[in-house]
């Protein structure tokens, strides 16, 4: 052997191949009568290539012993593998495996049934030579993917042979079975049978369904039945282009910068489990398979809002796995004002955790140091504040394809019966309890009850310091006990503490805009009132510290870009504004058909139609 790093050369160097080559040299020799000496001959050859061979692999492993840098890398990390392969179902091969096993057992008498097991590996090696030519082309790793299950394969071949026959026009299903052909081998009855059946025809193989199912779905969902959801894993499943099971009840067409975070937490607050709206394709399918194997609550799918080049087609796929149909949901914003958030984004990879102190002792801990920390943006300039490069970053796609939904509506067309559109201005806190309430009574999900829990904004780009400040707790000892007050936006229950917001807060903004709420345990109200100097002591810490949030408040909005600074900047980047044009006009095809009420609401984009039409005009 002249190159240990191939793996053909390596196979074809292997005891099995040898012997099997002499034993059909001899063959062609015996039939055309020029071999003298007969099967005489043939055991002496035989058995001198044995002989080199052993003396070969002693010398082998005497030298790697010496010199461990020389020893052969393994089999499956040479570069020709995959080539080799081949070589193992070749004649020379089989039968050397056959000449072996009978030399390793001539105390059980297998010279006896050496002539059956040689026509056996010739019989073998014709159906492994007629599947290769046949399909080879059809699924080029086919040889890996039998060497792994040769025998299982030759059990069931002609089964097998025949659903490769009639499905040998639909690639996609060839991939699916060499591409799972272990677990094809092991459940072959379910899956011949499914595959064979008149659904499977209809469903995928008529449509030509790019991503058809290994398993009936229908069975799958079906708990009683061997397999099941419940038993094969989300991953597998992927593989397996198994459908999510079907107890979802809506999809959540999700558009970034539309009210995400928001639209979320009001379906979680109405009972509805939803996966989660952030991650790749592949990561959304298996957190929503996992969660619909397990729940047997009101479910519903969310489809997160971005595909990169090597994310789309796996989003193409998550989305022909949804299959189920079922009605639609969609929050749509004004497409500039979706870049506001956007270009003003929170970086939450950023978010400066050791340097926030949630509980904090007036006594020693001082203002200053409260407030020496900074919003991290996910898109900042030099100086750490938004920068309207980020518009053009957006329109190349640097981080990911955002304007989606007229892909996932393409894929998703005979599945969705019914896209209900809601604006940006349905999902505010003024509007949001009515919205939910009569989105609960189409879709039949739990109304919501409380509408406190619908009342507050989140995630706007300006509230970004509500990640940095709230919640905190301020607490001082007196006499052994501790005083504590909670400052959080949230409302805290008037059995176990009192309000004491007023009592430190007189600015309108911070009452009104941001939403400070300040809190005192009904605990420690004596302590804080039977003494003066206390009383005093926190009244100014909190003075000052509610002057400096105001003011850090401000400061901050003042960094925050406006949609007429980035109307402004596509005006004086035209070539931007084209792309974003381009987008757009792909974008809004659906809503434009279905609710241009609402697409006439957009005055910032209407403005952004004039700029383009003025653009066109001057071209």
């Amino acid at each position: 052997m002249h190159n240990p790093n191939s793996a053909i050369e390596r196979i074809k160097n292997h005891l099995a191949y040898k012997l099997g080559k002499v034993m059909i040299d001899f063959s062609h020799q015996r039939n055309n009568y020029k071999y003298g000496g007969g099967y005489i001959a043939l055991f002496k050859k035989l058995y001198q290539i044995n002989k080199q061979h052993k003396k070969e692999q002693k010398i082998y492993q005497q030298t790697i012993q010496v010199f461990p840098q020389l020893k052969y890398p393994n089999l499956e990390t040479c570069s020709d593998y995959e080539q080799a392969l081949k070589y193992k179902f070749h004649l020379s091969y089989m039968l050397g495996e056959v000449l072996i096993q009978t030399f390793q057992n001539l105390h059980k008498g297998s010279m006896f049934k050496l002539a059956k097991n040689i026509k056996k590996a010739n019989r073998e090696f014709k159906i492994f030579k007629e599947i290769f030519n046949d399909f080879a082309k059809l699924s080029p790793n086919i040889v890996k993917v039998i060497s792994k299950n040769k025998q299982l394969f030759l059990k069931e071949f002609s089964r097998i042979q025949n659903i490769l026959k009639i499905h040998q026009d639909y690639q996609p299903i060839l991939d699916n079975i060499f591409y799972n052909f272990n677990y094809f081998i092991q459940n072959f009855d379910l899956i011949e049978e499914w595959l064979l059946s008149n659904d499977f025809n209809e469903k995928y193989k008529k449509e030509n369904h790019p991503y058809p199912s290994l398993f009936d779905p229908k069975k799958l969902n079906d708990e009683k039945e061997k397999i099941n959801y419940k038993n094969i894993s989300a991953e597998l499943a992927w593989e397996m282009n198994l459908p999510l099971p079907d107890n979802y009840e809506f999809v959540f067409l999700l558009v970034h910068g539309a009210g995400t975070t928001a639209m979320t937490r009001y379906l979680r607050l109405c009972d509805i489990n939803v996966n989660r709206h952030w991650g790749d394709p592949l990561f959304q399918y298996i957190d929503s398979y996992r969660m619909l194997v397990n729940s047997k609550a009101y479910n519903a799918i969310i489809l997160a809002g971005c595909l990169n080049k090597y994310s789309f087609n796996f989003g193409i796929k998550f989305y022909n796995l949804i299959q189920k149909k079922i009605p639609a949901i969609c929050v749509m914003r004004d497409p500039i004002s979706v870049l506001r958030p956007i270009v003003n984004h929170y970086g939450n990879l950023k978010h400066p955790k050791d340097k926030i102190c949630n509980y904090i002792d007036i006594d020693n801990y001082p203002i200053e140091k409260i407030f020496n920390i900074q919003v991290p943006y996910a898109y900042p300039d030099e100086n750490g504040k938004p920068t309207l490069n980020t518009v053009k970053e957006y329109a190349d796609d640097k981080y990911g394809n955002f304007y989606i939904l007229n892909i996932k509506i393409k894929e998703l067309q005979n599945v969705i019966k019914k896209i209900y559109y809601l604006d940006m201005i349905d999902i505010m806190p003024e509007n949001s309890f009515k919205t939910l309430t009569r989105l609960s009574q189409i879709l039949h999900f739990n109304p919501p009850e409380s509408s406190v829990l619908f009342s507050s904004k989140l995630n706007s780009s300006d509230n970004h310091v509500d990640y940095l400040f709230f919640p905190k707790t301020f607490y001082m000892e007196y006499e052994g006990n501790r005083i504590e007050f909670e400052v959080t936006k949230y409302k805290l229950s008037s059995d176990e503490y009192l309000d004491y917001t007023k009592y430190f807060i007189d600015s309108p903004f911070l009452l009104q805009d941001i939403g400070v709420n300040i809190y005192l345990s009904k605990n420690n109200v004596k302590y804080l009132h039977c003494n003066q100097d206390i009383n005093i002591k926190v009244i100014n810490y909190f003075k000052k510290f509610i002057f400096n949030l105001e003011e850090f408040y401000k400061e901050e909005r003042k960094k925050i870009i406006n949609e007429c600074e980035i109307l402004n900047f596509m005006r004086i980047n035209p070539d931007i504004l084209m792309k974003y044009k381009n987008k757009l006009d792909k974008e809004l095809v659906h809503i434009k058909q279905h609710r241009p009420d609402i697409v006439a609401s957009w005055k910032y984009y209407q403005e952004f139609e004039k700029m383009c039409q003025e653009l066109d005009g001057n071209i």
